[in-house]
C-alpha cells in the first residue's frame, strides 16, 4: 500500500469504512435495507450475513438459496427483487466457491470502551493480557458472545452497574466461527456493565494477529519484535473482542515492556513508569475506532521525526542503525498531510502520526508492481510497513522503487478505502512529485492490470458475495484496488476536481464517525455536480466486467457521423448473453485538438449516434482521449490507420497511445483481431521514448513471450523485439545523462532488462562486465541497473554465478538488496540449478513474505514453469501451514499455473486443486484455468500466422 494513500486518511473516523465501492465487505441483508454494508466489514469482501438469531423472510430464502443454488444464485434473486436498474440484475450470477454460513455476532451486548494491557515475553514468545471492556446490555440474556481465536482465556467475570457480579458457568470456543460463548445460567440484566478478563496467548510467525517478527541487531545477533496485523479480522487473536468493523469503541492501551524496548500504539503515550525492571506504557484514549485498527509494537527502533506545517507531529521508526533510511518518507508524509487537509478541507485529527518499518510483515499492497504483493496497514495514528516500503537508502534504492514508497498509503481506512484512496495518492502524487507523470503511470500500473482480470468469466463485480471469513482473502485482486480505482478516476474527470471536492467534502462532514452507505458517497457527488452520479456509477459497482465501445465513422460533407455501440467485453471473444448496459461518459479528442475534449456524451443505450463538426477526412478522430474511461474501444481498420503517423510522430498524446496499443492487443487476445495486426502496429513505436508507452509496449512483449514460449519459433519473437528496441537503447545508453527526466531514469532499466533477457549480445557482454566490477567493489551499479543487469547475468550465466549471487544476498542486510537478488534467480535457465532456487525460497535465509515471490519468479520462465508448478504440489502442504491467509497463496498459485496453455494443463490445474482444497484460492484458480484455455485458444488461431510474420523479418 502506499505512503500517501496512508496519511490521506485520517481526517475524521471511517466514513469510508462501510463503503462497498472502495473494499469488500460483509452486507447485512435486511428487508428494510438490503443492499447496505452497514460496515460490519471483516475484510475487502461483501458478504451475506445472517441477521442475527430472527431472519427477516429474505434473509432465510436467500440461505436456503445459496444451500441449494449457491451464494451466486441467491444473490441474484434478492437483485432482482431491489430498486436498482434493471440491467444490472442480470450479471451477479458467477460461478462462485460455495459460501460457508456466517452469522455476524449479537447485537445484545455491545462494547463502549476498553482498557486493554497487554505484556510480551519476546524470548518465551508468550504475552499476558488484562482486559476490562465497558459494555451495554441492550436484552437481557443469559450468554455473551464475542469474538476469540487462539487465547486462553484464564478468568472472566461480569459486573452489572449496580455491582452485582456474574461468572459464567461455561465457556465455550468455536474454532470454526472464532467466537468465545460466556453462558452465565442466569439473565443478566440491561443496562451498562463491564466484562474483565485475563487471558494469556502466543506470539506466533505467521504474521497475523500479535506475532512475533525477527530481526539481525547490528552487532549480529538474532532477535524479535512483538508487532500486530488485525485487518481484517485478527484482533480477536490478541484480545477478547468484538471483532466487527460496525461494533466500534474507544481504546485504553497500556503495555507492559523491558527498559530497552520501544512501545508504541495508536496514540501518544501519556505516562511510564517502572516496575521490576519492566516498563509501563500509557497511552491516550483513542477516538472511537474499529478494533482492526488497534496496534501494537514492542521492539527496538530508531526513528526520525519533523512537524507537518499545521503541526502533527510525524515519526519513521526505522531498524537500529537506519535512521537516516527514514528521511525520505519523513520528508513525503510532512508534506502530504498539508494537502489533504487543502483538498478535503478536512485536518488529520490526531497529535501524531508513526510510520514503521517492519522485517515481517503480511499486510496487502494496492500496488503489485513486479511481485510486491505486500506494503502496509493503515493502523490509525501507527502505520505499519514492510522495510521495502518505506526505507530509502540513498546509494542502493533503485528510482522505481522510491516512487512507490512516495506512493505509500497513509491513513486510508478512517474516511478513504481502497479503490478510493488508490486513485486520491495518485492525485496527490501528482500535485508532489509532477515529474513522475504519475497519472501516465497510473494507466499502466492500475488500470490496465484492471481490464485484463475484469474481462474474465471469473471475475467479479466490485460488489460481490462472499460467504465466511475464511474466503475473503481471494478477492485482494486488481479488482478490488485497481477497478475501483480507475472508476472513480472516471468519476473524477466525469464530474470535473472542483465538484469532486465540494461533494467529497459534504459526504465528509456529513457523516464523521458514522458507518455509510455506497448511496451517501454518490448523494454528495450528485449534490455538488448537479450530474446522474448515482445511477451513473451504480452500473460501474455492480456489473461484473465492462463494456467494449464499437465506433463506425463516416464523413458527410465537413462533419464526421460517428456511431458508437456498447457491448460487454469478454476475454474469450463471446457475445454476452445477458445484454448488460453500463452508462458510459464517452469524450473524444481530434487531431487538431489531441489535449482537449471536444465533445462528450453518456451512452446508456445499446447505441447512439454523434456529430462532429468540421472534421477533415484526413483527421484522426479518438474515443477515450487520456484513456479515463474504463472501456475498451474497437476501431474499424480505417479510423485505426489514421492513428499510425500520429504514434511515429508522437503527435498523439502519450496516454492515447498506450490506451490505443492495448485496446487493439485485448482484440487480439479475445480473438476479434490477428496476432500479426498487434506487431505491425509495434513497429509505428520503433522511435518511442516515453517509459509510460514502453511499459505497456513491455506488457505486450511480455505475454506474447509467454504465449510463444510454447511453440519452435520463440526465438524469431525475440528477433523481432531486439530490432524493435534498438532506438531506445540507443537513445538511452547505460549511464545517466546529466539532468535527465525521471522517466528516462525508470525506461533504462527496463529496456537494457528486456534487452538482456532476450539475447542482445551487446547488452549481455556489458552487464557481465559491470557485474564482474561490481562483485569485485571497484565500482558498485547504480541501483537503478542492479535488477536488469542481476537478471541478465544469470539468464546466460552457470553455477559459478549463482553462488556468486548468492554471496551477495548473504552478505547484504538491504531487504529491497536481497529481494532484487532473490527475484533475480528466476532468470536461470539451467533447470538443475532452478531447482536449487525453489529450494532455496523455501529455507530459513528467505522471510516467509518473500518466498512467494522468488518461487513466482521461476515460475514466469519457462525453462522454470514447469518445475514451479510441481515444487508447488510436492511443497502444497508447507505452503498452506506458511501462508494461512491465503492471500500470499493465492497469488503463488496465480503465477505457479496461468502460464500454461493446453488444456490438459487446465485440467491437472482443476484436479489438483480439486483433492487439495485451497481455502481463499478458489476464484484464483477459475482464473487461472480460464486463462491457460485462453492461451490455448490463441495459439490455435493464430500461431501458423504470426510464425510467417516473424520468419519474413518484417
Amino acid at each position: 500500500m502506499s505512503l500517501i494513500r496512508i496519511v490521506c486518511c485520517v481526517a475524521r473516523e471511517p466514513v469510508f469504512v462501510g463503503h462497498r465501492v472502495f473494499r469488500y465487505r460483509y452486507s447485512l441483508f435486511q428487508r428494510e435495507n438490503r443492499f447496505r454494508s452497514m460496515d460490519n466489514r471483516v475484510s475487502r469482501v461483501t458478504t451475506q450475513q445472517l441477521a442475527g438469531r430472527r431472519r427477516s423472510d429474505h434473509t432465510y430464502s436467500y440461505v436456503k438459496g445459496r444451500a441449494k443454488y449457491g451464494a451466486s444464485a441467491a444473490y441474484s434473486s434478492l437483485l432482482r427483487d431491489s430498486k436498482f436498474p434493471q440491467h444490472c440484475a442480470k450479471i451477479n450470477t458467477l460461478t462462485m466457491p460455495e459460501s460457508k454460513p456466517f452469522e455476524r455476532l449479537p447485537k445484545s451486548v455491545v462494547p463502549k470502551h476498553y482498557d486493554l494491557q497487554i505484556k510480551p515475553d519476546l524470548k518465551t514468545f508468550i504475552f499476558e493480557g488484562q482486559e476490562t471492556v465497558k459494555v451495554e446490555v441492550t436484552e437481557a440474556t443469559d450468554k455473551i458472545i464475542l469474538n476469540s481465536l487462539d487465547l486462553d482465556i484464564r478468568s472472566v467475570k461480569y459486573t452489572s452497574s449496580d455491582g452485582n457480579i456474574f461468572r459464567p458457568l461455561n465457556s465455550s470456543i468455536s474454532v470454526e466461527n472464532e467466537t468465545l460463548t460466556l453462558s452465565f445460567g442466569e439473565p443478566i440484566p440491561v443496562g451498562e456493565g463491564s466484562l474483565e478478563f485475563h487471558f494469556t496467548g502466543e506470539l506466533k510467525d505467521k504474521m497475523k494477529g500479535f506475532y512475533r517478527s525477527k530481526y539481525v541487531s547490528p552487532d549480529g545477533e538474532e532477535r524479535y519484535a512483538g508487532v500486530t496485523q488485525f485487518e481484517a479480522t485478527d484482533a480477536r487473536r490478541c484480545f477478547p473482542c468484538w471483532d466487527e468493523p460496525a461494533i466500534k469503541a474507544t481504546f485504553d492501551i497500556t503495555l507492559v515492556v523491558p527498559q530497552s524496548k520501544t512501545a508504541l500504539s495508536n496514540m501518544v503515550s501519556k505516562a511510564h513508569k517502572a516496575d521490576s525492571g519492566l516498563r509501563v506504557v500509557k497511552f491516550e484514549t483513542t477516538p472511537i475506532m474499529s478494533t482492526y485498527l488497534v496496534a501494537l509494537i514492542v521492539g527496538e527502533y530508531d526513528y526520525v521525526e519533523d512537524k507537518s506545517n499545521d503541526g502533527v507531529l510525524v515519526r519513521v521508526y526505522t531498524p537500529v542503525g537506519k535512521r537516516e533510511q527514514g528521511r525520505f518518507a519523513l520528508h513525503v508524509a510532512t508534506k502530504v498531510l498539508p494537502y489533504y487537509k487543502d483538498y478535503f478541507q478536512i485536518a488529520y485529527p490526531l497529535p501524531k502520526i508513526d510510520l514503521i518499518a517492519i522485517a515481517d510483515f503480511s499486510g496487502v499492497s494496492a500496488l503489485s508492481w513486479q511481485f510486491n504483493f505486500v506494503g502496509a496497514m493503515e493502523n490509525w495514528g501507527l502505520i505499519t510497513y514492510r522495510e521495502t516500503c518505506l526505507l530509502v537508502d540513498p546509494k542502493n534504492t533503485s528510482t522505481i522503487q522510491k516512487q512507490w514508497i512516495a506512493l505509500t498509503e497513509w491513513w486510508t481506512h478512517l474516511w478513504l478505502n481502497e479503490g478510493y484512496a488508490s486513485f486520491v495518492e495518485f492525485l496527490c502524487v501528482a500535485y508532489l512529485f509532477p515529474e513522475y507523470d504519475i497519472w501516465t503511470q497510473f494507466v499502466a500500473d492500475s488500470y490496465i492490470p484492471a481490464l485484463e482480470l475484469d474481462c474474465l468469466n471469473n471475475s467479479h463485480p466490485i460488489e460481490v458475495p462472499v460467504g465466511h471469513p475464511s474466503e475473503i482473502d481471494e478477492i485482494f485482486d486488481d479488482i478490488s484496488y485497481s477497478k475501483g480505482a480507475s472508476v472513480i478516476r472516471m468519476l473524477h474527470k466525469y464530474i470535473g476536481d472542483e465538484d469532486f471536492r465540494k461533494g467529497m467534502n459534504l459526504y465528509l462532514t456529513r457523516h464523521q464517525y458514522k458507518n455509510t452507505f455506497t448511496e451517501d458517497l454518490w448523494s454528495a457527488l450528485e449534490e455538488a455536480s448537479n450530474k446522474p452520479v448515482r445511477a451513473v456509477m451504480s452500473t460501474w459497482t455492480k456489473l461484473k466486467g465492462f463494456p467494449v465501445v464499437k465506433v463506425t465513422s463516416e464523413q458527410v460533407g465537413n462533419d464526421r457521423k460517428l456511431v458508437i455501440a456498447q457491448q460487454k467485453f469478454c476475454a474469450d471473444g463471446s457475445s454476452d448473453s445477458n445484454g448488460c448496459l453500463w452508462m458510459i461518459p464517452v469524450m473524444f479528442s481530434t487531431s487538431r485538438k489531441p489535449d482537449e475534449v471536444v465533445h462528450y456524451t453518456v451512452l446508456e443505450t445499446r447505441s447512439s449516434e454523434v456529430t462532429l463538426k468540421n472534421i477533415a477526412p484526413q483527421e484522426w478522430v479518438k474515443l477515450n482521449p487520456g484513456t479515463v474511461g474504463f472501456y475498451r474501444t474497437q476501431y474499424p481498420p480505417e479510423m485505426l490507420a489514421q492513428f499510425v503517423t500520429a504514434i511515429r510522430e508522437k503527435s498523439l498524446p502519450p496516454l492515447d497511445r498506450l490506451g490505443l496499443l492495448d485496446d487493439l492487443f485485448a482484440m487480439v487476445q479475445a480473438g476479434h483481431t490477428p496476432t500479426v495486426e498487434v506487431l505491425k502496429l509495434l513497429e509505428a513505436f520503433s522511435n518511442e521514448d516515453n517509459f509510460t508507452v514502453w511499459s505497456t509496449i513491455n506488457n505486450c512483449i511480455g505475454k506474447l513471450s509467454i504465449l510463444l514460449s510454447h511453440t519452435d519459433y520463440d526465438d524469431l519473437f525475440k528477433a523481432y523485439v531486439r530490432r524493435l528496441m534498438q532506438g531506445v537503447a540507443s537513445h538511452l545508453g547505460w549511464d545517466p545523462r546529466p539532468s535527465e527526466s525521471h522517466l528516462d531514469k525508470l525506461l533504462r532499466p527496463l529496456v537494457i532488462g528486456r534487452l538482456g533477457r532476450f539475447g542482445d549480445e551487446s547488452i549481455i557482454a556489458e552487464a557481465q562486465k559491470r557485474f564482474e566490477v561490481h562483485v569485485s567493489g571497484k565500482a558498485l551499479i547504480p541501483a537503478d541497473l542492479r535488477s536488469p543487469v542481476y537478471r541478465t547475468v544469470l539468464s546466460v550465466g552457470d553455477e559459478s554465478t549463482y553462488n556468486t549471487m548468492l554471496k551477495l544476498y548473504r552478505e547484504d542486510d538491504l531487504h529491497e538488496e536481497k529481494n532484487r537478488i532473490s527475484q533475480a534467480f528466476g532468470a536461470i535457465r539451467d533447470e538443475a540449478i532452478l531447482k536449487k532456487v525453489l529450494q532455496f525460497a523455501l529455507s530459513d535465509e528467505v522471510r516467509s513474505q518473500d518466498s512467494a515471490h522468488v518461487i513466482a519468479s521461476v515460475a514466469v520462465n519457462k525453462h522454470g514453469r514447469r518445475l514451479a508448478w510441481n515444487f508447488f504440489k510436492e511443497n502444497w502442504r508447507e505452503l498452506m501451514n506458511r501462508y494461512p491467509s491465503g492471500f500470499l497463496l493465492a497469488r503463488l498459485v496465480k503465477h505457479t499455473t496461468e502460464n500454461f496453455a493446453s488444456e490438459e494443463d487446465a485440467e491437472e490445474v482443476e484436479a489438483f486443486f480439486r483433492d487439495h482444497p485451497s481455502p481463499g484460492t478458489e476464484r484464483t484458480v477459475q482464473q487461472s484455468c480460464e486463462s491457460i484455455r485462453l492461451n490455448a485458444a490463441w495459439l490455435r488461431r493464430d500461431r501458423e500466422a504470426t510464425r510467417e510474420y516473424l520468419r519474413s523479418g518484417k
